[in-house]
């Protein structure tokens, strides 16, 4: 059977493909024919071909037959720690695999400016998209509970840093430029209560018409706002429970077949519902949905909260972190306290070119420590907030060295060193499954140490 070892290239290649092929996915593909096989799992030469594609995009790398090639290991790989925790037991839970699946989806509506959009690019509703992702998603997080489980014990000392650092050559030691760590504390502007109102009266004029005796999924075609349901006169299809809002579900599940319930509130605005059918733990659904109308937020209540929040944080009442855990209506930062990280190393640390240019004219004059006023903000879904800034640290452009640098040198020491760890797991699993590569990538470089 076949060796190959894992490299520092390969664990970059995990980390885009887990970035990209989500956003991805829901792309039609055409099977064009199978290259490698690890036990159960395949390897699409679409895959491979759709993988290069993209990290030539991103890299900006020069086309080559050995980049194609160390992708195809990556891939490989990918495959073998799959097939390993088969074999190993490891699985992840479904609510974790939904959690997961519905942030990923909010930050693809973000990208491409809410929900409505992104099943109008892919044509597809949001049940369709998830359905399809569902796979991917758990796939991603198994083989993330196995990196962990390979590397979850791996440390660094003080000796093993200063022992890393002082291996690399002083000509080639990085240059570090101007780096910030920023914070945010993010609070939604509310729709006022009249929009709300007006929503729920729509929708208990569209209940009483129903229980008059009209056809729910017909007033559904008619006078829904959720485009995904409102063709299918409102159907969902079947969910599992913890795979809609709560309040969503707590409604439908109190109800019998065919019953409708009272208007209720989730973040997508109100909802009147019918429970279609039940099936062991699956449910069945169909609602109308109607959207406040956002013509009108009340922006300076936002800003009066966050100035709160702010007099707390100066107080030393609060710090940043625990004030944007209990405050922030950002679920991107609010458990990260507060901070922004890299588009690129997922860090805190980020260079000033990076800087969202709505910030860096925020932080410009902004001493270490401070927390500015609420200043205002578009999300990338178009809705109306405001913020305050914290700007935590900022470095001058220097080489890098232990004193200024030392989180940083110990987090590469450390990646080196898991690196190593992946490596000798592989070569100790990779023949304990079944692996079949088409003779066109035997002679890959990363797999020349194949068993003969």
């Amino acid at each position: 059977m076949h060796h190959f070892a894992t490299s520092a290239f390969a664990a970059l290649c995990l980390i885009v493909f887990s970035a990209t092929a989500f956003a991805q996915a829901p792309v039609q593909r055409q099977v064009d024919g199978i290259i490698a096989k690890v036990d159960n799992h395949i390897i699409l030469r679409s895959d491979l071909e759709f993988g290069y594609l993209q990290y030539l995009a991103q890299s900006k790398q020069q086309p080559s037959e050995d980049l194609k090639c160390q992708i195809f290991t990556s891939l490989l790989q990918d495959k073998l720690l799959l097939a390993r925790a088969e074999i190993d037991s490891v699985v992840v839970e479904e609510g974790t695999v939904t959690g997961q699946l519905n942030q990923r989806i909010e930050y693809l509506a973000s990208q491409v400016g809410g929900t409505d959009r992104l099943e109008q690019y892919y044509n597809k509703s949001l049940k369709q998209l998830k359905d399809e992702l569902r796979k991917t998603v758990r796939e991603q997080l198994v083989m993330e509970q196995m990196q962990r489980n390979i590397t979850g014990k791996v440390s660094v000392t003080p000796n093993e840093i200063k022992r890393y650092f002082n291996a690399i050559p002083k000509d080639s030691l990085p240059y570090f430029s101007t780096e910030v760590e920023i914070g945010q504390i993010v609070n939604f502007a509310e729709i006022g209560r009249e929009q709300k109102q007006e929503a729920r009266q729509k929708l208990e004029k569209l209940r009483e018409r129903i229980l008059a005796g009209e056809d729910f999924a017909t007033l559904a075609r008619q006078y829904s706002q959720d485009p995904g349901s409102a063709q299918a006169g409102g159907e969902l299809g079947f969910f599992k429970k913890k795979e809609l809002v709560p309040e969503y579900e707590a409604a439908a599940l109190r109800l019998e077949p065919g019953g409708i319930s009272n208007v209720i509130e989730s973040q997508f605005g109100f909802h009147l519902i019918q429970l279609i059918e039940r099936r062991g733990q699956e449910f069945n659904t169909r609602h109308i949905l109607i959207k406040p109308a956002t013509a009108t937020v009340d922006v300076a209540a936002a800003a009066e909260d966050l100035e709160k929040v702010r007099e707390l944080i100066q107080s030393d009442s609060l710090t940043f972190a625990q004030a944007a855990k209990e405050y922030s209506d950002d679920k991107g930062t609010k458990d990260n306290g507060g901070m922004i990280t890299s588009r690129s190393t997922g860090a805190t640390y980020i260079t000033m070119d990076q800087v969202d240019p709505a910030i860096f004219f925020v932080i410009d004059t902004m001493q270490v420590g401070e927390v500015s006023k609420p200043v205002p903000f578009t999300t990338p879904d178009g809705q109306e907030a405001m913020r305050i800034i914290y700007l935590k640290s900022k470095t001058t452009p220097h080489l890098a060295n232990l004193t200024d640098d030392y989180q940083k040198i110990a987090n590469a020491a450390l990646a080196q060193k898991r690196s190593k760890a992946v490596s000798e797991w592989f070569a100790k699993n990779i023949g304990t499954v079944y692996i079949e590569v088409d003779p066109e990538y035997q002679d890959c470089s990363g797999l020349q140490q194949l068993t003969q």
